[in-house]
């Protein structure tokens, strides 16, 4: 029989995918013998049972009996007795941190009877006790019951005002006392029944929610964003309550053990006095900084240092930590390894291998591609020492301008026309996960570094200032001061400094950038960020098998990859050099009348490919450069053929003569195809049009014997894209042989063809090009729009949005490789190519040779290279370098 429910001490750190993160920590912490309370977890697989039943597992209550009965024995006290009452929390608790999307309830097993008890336990706080009930009644209805939870809030407010106060803890008991009627009143009119009074229905009713939040909208849009898969389930936590809110000796906060927006080591946290866990991250006051705690209670500040050593001693990383003081006794409620940014990421990677607790294979493994990405944004240029409308506390670092907003659906609405938004509230809550991922930018007049908006910002790597408490945040305006800032006024939000500043304020390239370009200041290369990028990315690429190439096509791209580390060119697209002031010669090709006319036209073309070809052939001189032959249908570089045909038809009744407009048009729509993605284009052009492929063929032979007379060392790579059969590419092939042979005579240059697979029919008979070929590089682009039927440039904006809502995808398939589709088609070319050809050359030059998940499969599948845009290439060296050691990691398992 499945065992359901675990005790806290018979589980561990390990048992993540079972008991969740929440719960394995809390286990964890058990065992190393630090003051958490007592506690049992119910499995993930017990909340799979119940969702795919939709009701109530066998064996679940029995268990839960078992495991109350010992915690109410281990406390001393019993769930529901009205003299003595035992409340408890209820948590849930994923296996990956999803911070605030799922159900949380508090004081759990509180009722009409026991509030007393409740406050006779704590020598008399009726405040105590009555704040603890209105807080049930109100996390319970919106929780358990959808209650609406406005109005809860309303009536909140309403009685501070009543009572001529800001904070609810000016409110006294028997305010407070009023305060829960208001609520059950609440209650009642939305849920058509009392407030529940059994302690054990509470009980069952608030683990059913926790079950059913797994599949709330807002957990399921978080999931598809960090692309946590959908059927891990959440385990449920319940835990013995311990009272920050039992007057100015208790508290509650949140702790990290190094900063986590910087890296840099310290005292970081937040802490409320006379507050329960949720006040801290739900940024419903500003909290103190957990320096603060040392005036307070410094026998509480340092056990949790002690602890906090112990912790980060203990999991080798960032850990952020949940804890509650209640009258001087302190409690850990959670912690887990925390949520950073991109830059603390690196900053503490490197500085945990300086310090001895990891290696430099586990230092790579703990950053990302993603995350180098976002260093190498720009920033905020403040050369014009523009003046701060505010500032706030920096929660999620970057640099954003935009338009103001103040609901979630409005940045979404705002997003969707095109436009930049910043977020501004008071404090986010979960429902405004939307908004959050639409904006450039939250910014919050409450909370701090571990409110939900700083959390859930830079766990997306989204730029956030939080609690700037000058902020006065109306429905569609705030105020600073006496200024008013409208909606859709633009503003400017430095998550670095916390600043905000008003209007545009104008960016500056990023450090990090800067050092791969080669140009950064010297006084900035010993920064702690700058040496860790340096020491990971170094140790990356000693590590990678896969090579970096990347896709140019101008002597200035192909030089700034190379100063990116590309090693060589994987794509140099020949049709992006017809463009411009060269069309013209494109159009007197296509109007040729007879074989003298196009060779005329083609010996026109041939000196500026050559001349394009030596440019990048000398910039990446020594490293391979792979140039495809012209790929698009040739209407492409022609006018439209319904502006054209209105431009014939309105000089003919002027009366006008257009004899060469009418000749453009008749070869138009000679050309014109309903579906040209799948028309005459690539390797069918070169064979219809005679002479196109050999004029391109000759001026890449040229370049290159040009550049090996210069002293260079050029490797070129021709190759021809859309072949479908071999005998496509051996046609091309035997044509281009003897044309090379001819320019290269005895330079010793050496050309490699190959060839393109992004037709499906390529990779199904790869064994049989393999034999014409001596590399593939894999158009995953195509081979992704062929493979699903999609017209790549219709499809995005038509009804992808709805594929990702449904969760048919979880992410764009021209994102992120289709492992199970488009990708098995690559590693079926992969095999079946090298097997006919051992020494075969395999790479990719489609968008998602840039994209991280996407390196690991190629990496699997055995290919040599990845190509990806010059901004993407430190990415992918990245993801290359982790890919390796994973892999040996994996095989070592």
């Amino acid at each position: 029989m499945d065992q359901y429910v675990y005790d806290f001490a018979e589980g561990n750190k390990d048992m993540k995918d079972l008991l969740g993160g929440k719960g394995a920590n809390l286990a964890e912490m058990t065992n190393l013998g630090l003051p958490v309370p007592a506690g049992f977890t119910i499995t993930s697989e017990a909340c799979k049972r119940y969702l795919a039943q939709g009701t109530h597992v066998d064996g679940l209550d029995e268990e839960i009996d078992q495991h109350l009965a010992a915690l109410e024995d281990a406390m001393g006290r019993k769930l529901g007795d009205p003299a003595d009452p035992l409340l408890v929390s209820v948590r849930s608790g994923a296996k990956f941190s999803m911070p605030g999307m799922m159900e949380t309830v508090l004081n759990v097993g509180l009722n009409d009877e026991s509030v007393d008890g409740l406050s006779r336990q704590a020598g008399g706080n009726d405040r105590f006790a009555w704040d603890s009930y209105r807080r049930l009644i109100q996390m319970f209805g919106k929780t358990v019951c959808d209650v609406p939870g406005e109005e809860f809030e309303d009536a909140l407010h309403q009685a501070k005002v009543a009572k001529g106060v800001k904070d609810d803890v000016q409110l006294d008991a028997d305010d407070l006392r009023a305060l829960v009627s208001a609520y059950k009143k609440v209650f009642a009119k939305h849920v058509g029944h009392d407030f529940p009074q059994d302690p054990r229905h509470q009980l069952d009713l608030a683990i059913e929610a926790v079950f059913r939040s797994w599949n709330a909208d807002r957990a399921v849009l978080y999931r598809r964003q960090e692309r946590i898969p959908a059927d891990l389930g959440t385990a449920v936590n319940v835990v013995a309550m311990v009272f920050g809110n039992l007057g100015p000796d208790s508290g509650t906060g949140v702790a990290f053990t190094r900063d986590p927006a910087t890296g840099e080591s310290g005292i970081y946290g937040d802490y409320l006095q006379n507050a329960q866990g949720e006040d801290v991250v739900a940024g419903i006051r500003n909290t103190l900084p957990l320096a603060d705690l040392e005036k307070i209670d410094k026998k509480s500040y340092d056990e949790l240092l002690s602890i906090m050593a112990t912790l980060e001693g203990h999991y080798h990383d960032l850990c952020d930590i949940e804890f509650t003081i209640e009258r001087g006794k302190l409690w850990m409620l959670q912690t887990r390894v925390g949520k950073r940014t991109a830059a603390a990421a690196f900053t503490i990677a490197a500085q945990l291998v300086d310090e001895g607790m990891i290696d430099l294979d586990e230092a790579v493994t703990r950053v990302s591609g993603a995350q180098l990405a976002q260093l190498m944004f720009p920033r905020f240029d403040l050369a014009g020492d523009p003046s701060p409308l505010t500032r706030g506390v920096g929660a999620s670092p970057g640099a954003a301008a935009g338009e103001v907003v103040f609901t979630s659906a409005d940045a979404v609405a705002r997003a969707g026309e095109g436009k930049n938004v910043i977020l501004v509230r008071r404090e986010t809550n979960p429902d405004d996960l939307p908004g959050m991922i639409a904006a450039q930018a939250i910014l919050t007049s409450r909370g701090g570094k571990t409110s939900h908006a700083a959390v859930v910002a830079r766990g997306m790597g989204k730029t956030c200032v939080c609690g700037a408490d000058e902020l006065e945040v109306g429905r569609d305006q705030f105020t600073v001061g006496g200024r008013v800032v409208h909606e859709g006024d633009v503003i400017s939000v430095d998550g670095t400094t916390g600043r905000v500043y008003l209007g545009e304020v104008p960016v500056r390239p990023s450090e990090v950038v800067q050092y791969f370009e080669g140009d950064l200041d010297p006084a900035l290369a010993n920064e702690p960020l700058v040496a860790a990028v340096h020491l990971l990315m170094t140790h990356a690429d000693e590590k990678a098998r896969l090579k970096v190439r990347t896709n140019a096509d101008t002597g200035a791209d192909a030089a700034r990859a190379r100063r990116f580390g590309a090693h060589g060119i994987g794509l140099c697209r020949t049709e992006h050099m017809f463009l411009g002031d060269r069309r013209e010669l494109v159009e007197r090709l296509i109007l040729a009348h007879n074989p003298t006319e196009r060779n005329d036209a083609l010996a026109a073309l041939q000196p500026l490919q050559r001349a394009d070809f030596l440019d990048i052939f000398r910039e990446m001189n020594g490293l391979p450069v792979t140039v495809r032959l012209i790929d698009p249908p040739l209407h492409e570089f022609l006018p439209s053929l319904e502006d054209l045909a209105v431009q014939v038809a309105v000089a003919k009744e002027r009366g006008e003569d257009s004899p060469r407009d009418e000749r453009m048009l008749a070869a138009v729509r000679r050309m014109h195809e309903q579906n040209p993605m799948l028309g005459l284009r690539g390797v069918r052009l070169g064979l219809v049009i005679p002479g196109l492929f050999a004029m391109q063929v000759r001026a890449i032979a040229e370049a290159a014997v040009a550049l090996a007379a210069e002293g260079g060392r050029p490797r070129p790579e021709i190759m021809v894209p859309l072949v479908g059969a071999v005998q496509e590419l051996e046609t091309v092939r035997a044509e281009a042989e003897k044309i090379i042979a001819e320019v290269v005579g005895d330079s010793g240059v050496e050309v490699l063809i190959g060839t393109m697979i992004e037709v499906p029919r390529a990779a199904l008979t790869a064994g049989q090009i393999a034999e014409a070929a001596e590399f593939f590089s894999f158009g995953t682009n195509d081979l992704t729009q062929m493979a699903w039927g999609f017209s790549r440039d219709d499809v995005e904006g038509a009804f992808f949005w709805r594929y990702l809502e449904l969760g048919i995808f979880g992410i764009s398939p021209f994102e992120s490789i289709d492992r199970d589709g488009v990708g098995r088609l690559v590693r079926i070319a992969a095999e079946e190519g090298r097997a006919a050809r051992p020494g075969l050359k395999l790479g990719v030059c489609g968008e998602h040779g840039g994209d991280p998940e996407s390196v690991h499969f190629f990496h699997e599948v055995g290919l040599d290279y990845v190509s990806c845009s010059p901004f993407r290439v430190p990415v992918a060296r990245l993801e290359a370098g982790r890919a390796a050691i994973e892999s040996v990691g994996s095989d070592h398992r």
